[in-house]
């Protein structure tokens, strides 16, 4: 199994980029996630440029969760990709 960050090591990531402090970057973090959330209750996906995109595939009774990655994404796991950009 991979590796993983917590949320809180993620917003200590998210607060060094921004130049803030890990309490705003956790209401950022906190924020982003329920927002995601709120989109899939109104049923619509989520695409974030340059990373991918969220979205649920009904089927039937059911649903199943779907990323898309980006181009920039695919390139940097060697996936066929058209991104030719810095990783």
């Amino acid at each position: 199994m991979a590796l993983s960050i917590s949320k809180k090591e993620l917003a200590q990531k998210i607060a060094i980029k921004m130049n803030s402090d890990e309490k705003t970057a956790t209401q950022w973090l906190d924020g982003i996630t329920d927002t995601i959330y709120e989109s899939f209750k109104e049923d619509t996906g989520v695409s974030i440029h340059g990373f991918g995109s969220f979205y649920l595939e009904r089927r039937g009774s059911t649903c199943a969760f779907k990323f898309n990655p980006s181009q920039k994404l695919r390139s940097f796991f060697g996936w066929s990709s058209t991104y030719k950009g810095k990783l």
